[in-house]
C-alpha cells in the first residue's frame, strides 16, 4: 500500500482528543504505513507523542486561525503538508469549513456521526440502550474512508518513565490511588466532603491518593486535604501533561468523575473508577478499554439529563451525582 498522510480533525475537548489518541494507538498498528497529523490543541500534544508515524499540528483560534480568513490561512498551511486523506473527528462548524476547502481541492473528507439525534432521546425518554461508543464513532471515520480498523476495547497497560520531579513520597510502596475530583462543568463533580470520608478511612493507611487535575482554584482545594491527610499529595500545576501521564501509568488505580482523568487513564492503560451523575455511560463515553462494571452511579428515573454534563439532575431534591454515598466508593476500593 503506497504510503498515505491522513489529516485528523479534533480541537477538544481534552476527554474527547484522548479518546482520539486511543484510536490512533490501535489504528496504526493495523496500518502501519499511513502518517497521521493530528491537528488540534497545542496543550494536547502529548497525547500523542509516543504513538508512531503521528506528528502534530497545533491550532490557533483565537490567533492567526481565527474566523474564516483564519481558517483559509490554515487550510494553506495544510495544503502544504501533503494530505491525502481529511477525517474529521469533531463535526462544528469549524472543522466542516476546513473539511469544504480540502474537498473543493480534490480531497477525500469523511466526517464522524456524532448521533446526535439519538442523544437527545436517551435524555428525553431515560431509555438507557447503550448507544455506539465514541471510539467507534471515530472508526468509523477510518472505515468509511477505506481504512481496516478493528479496536480491542482493552487497557495496555504501559510503565512509563516516571518524572525526574517526582517527590520521594511517591516512590514509597504504597498503593497509589489517583483521584480526579474536578471536572468542567459543575454537575459532573462529586460532593467534594465526600473524599474526606475516603481519605480519613482506617484500612486505607498503605494508600497514597494523588490529586490531578484543576487550576488555582482547584489546587487550593486540594492543598487542604493534604494539610489534614498525610496520605494524600496534590499534583496540580507540578508537573506538565506528559508527566502527568507517566505518572498514572504507575497508579494501581485511577478514580475519576466522567472527565479527562478517565480518559487519560485509559491512554496508559490504568484502571478507572467513575463517578456518574447526570451523564451516564450509555451514552458512549466510557473511558476506552474501560468496564461499565467500574462505573458507580445510582439509577433514578431523572437520570441522565445531560450528554455533557452541563445541565442538572435534580433526584427528588439531591443532585444526581451525589446520589452516590462515600461509603459506595470506598467498599469498591476494599474490593479491588
Amino acid at each position: 500500500m503506497e504510503r498515505v498522510r491522513i489529516l485528523v480533525i479534533r480541537f477538544s475537548a481534552m476527554g474527547d482528543v484522548a479518546m482520539v489518541a486511543s484510536v490512533l494507538q490501535e489504528f496504526q498498528q493495523q496500518n502501519p504505513r499511513c502518517e497521521i497529523l493530528v491537528l488540534t490543541k497545542s496543550q494536547f500534544h502529548s497525547f500523542f507523542d509516543k504513538i508512531p508515524n503521528v506528528h502534530f499540528f497545533s491550532i490557533s483560534p483565537q490567533k492567526k486561525h481565527r474566523g474564516l480568513i483564519g481558517l483559509w490561512r490554515l487550510f494553506r498551511e495544510l495544503k502544504k503538508l501533503n494530505i491525502t486523506y481529511v477525517a474529521d473527528l469533531h463535526n462544528n462548524i469549524r472543522s466542516l469549513i476546513l473539511g469544504f476547502f480540502f474537498k473543493i481541492t480534490g480531497h477525500q473528507v469523511k466526517t464522524i456521526d456524532k448521533g446526535r439525534k439519538e442523544k437527545r432521546q436517551l435524555v428525553k425518554y431515560k431509555v438507557l440502550t447503550p448507544l455506539k461508543h465514541t471510539v467507534e464513532r471515530y472508526a468509523d471515520v477510518f472505515r468509511n474512508l477505506n481504512f481496516n480498523l478493528h479496536l480491542t476495547h482493552t487497557l495496555k497497560k504501559s510503565q512509563n518513565q516516571l518524572p525526574q520531579s517526582i517527590p520521594s513520597i511517591l516512590n514509597e510502596k504504597k498503593i497509589k490511588i489517583g483521584i480526579a475530583p474536578f471536572a468542567q462543568h459543575q454537575y459532573k463533580v462529586w460532593c467534594l466532603k465526600n473524599w474526606e470520608f475516603i481519605f480519613k478511612e482506617p484500612s486505607f493507611n498503605n494508600y497514597q491518593f494523588i490529586i490531578f487535575g484543576g487550576g488555582e482554584k482547584e489546587k487550593k482545594i486540594a492543598d487542604l486535604w493534604v494539610d489534614n491527610h498525610n496520605n494524600v499529595y496534590n499534583s496540580i500545576g507540578e508537573f506538565n501533561l506528559q508527566e502527568e501521564l507517566d505518572l498514572i501509568s504507575h497508579l494501581n488505580l485511577m478514580i475519576s468523575m466522567d472527565s479527562s482523568g478517565m480518559h487519560m487513564a485509559s491512554l496508559v492503560g490504568t484502571r478507572c473508577f467513575s463517578i456518574w451523575g447526570t451523564t451516564h455511560p450509555s451514552a458512549g463515553f466510557l473511558g476506552y478499554g474501560q468496564s461499565i462494571d467500574d462505573c458507580i452511579q445510582v439509577e433514578h428515573p431523572q437520570r441522565p439529563n445531560s450528554i455533557y454534563g452541563n445541565k442538572p439532575c435534580d433526584c427528588d431534591g439531591t443532585e444526581a451525582i451525589n446520589l452516590v454515598p462515600p461509603t459506595t466508593v470506598i467498599d469498591r476500593i476494599k474490593a479491588m
